[in-house]
């Protein structure tokens, strides 16, 4: 299965909407990246992909990276320093948990969209959104090619 057909489109819409919603609560940025293969460490691979979705350009630097290789069967939560300086470090462990728990279940878009909502919950406290805030990066999922 590739990294594009393992969502479905409706599950695909799941996810953005999850996004948006989140957005909705917070300044900080949500990003959705899924890819077949993840050779090496997976957080390396995520601060790869969120360096080449230019994540770090958001103004605050509060950008956030969930990270999905569907064959390897690896996942990740990367935030930029923005919200790192401000949180602790163990801020993603509680988000990152609940994913896993719903990916086990085979339950993957499920999984992701709580996840997303979650992260903008907890994002609001750091950043809340600001009535001049505008959408610094794409909402739509992003896929790689491998």
């Amino acid at each position: 299965m590739s990294a594009k057909n393992f969502f479905t489109k409706e599950q695909q819409e799941q996810i953005v909407n999850a996004i948006k919603t989140a957005e909705l609560n917070t300044s900080g940025e949500v990003r959705v990246h899924v890819e077949e293969t993840c050779d090496g460490e997976v957080l390396d691979r995520a601060a790869f992909v969120f360096s080449k979705l230019k994540m770090h350009k958001t103004a605050l630097r509060n950008g956030v990276l969930f990270y999905l290789a569907v064959k390897a069967r690896k996942f990740a939560i990367l935030g930029d320093s923005g919200i790192n300086q401000k949180v602790a470090d163990n801020f993603w462990d509680e988000i990152n948990t609940h994913v896993l728990s719903r990916f086990k279940e085979g339950k993957h878009a499920d999984g992701l969209s709580e996840g997303i909502i979650m992260a903008g919950e907890q994002l609001k406290a750091h950043f809340p959104y600001q009535d001049d805030d505008i959408n610094e990066l794409s909402d739509d999922i992003s896929f790689g090619k491998n």
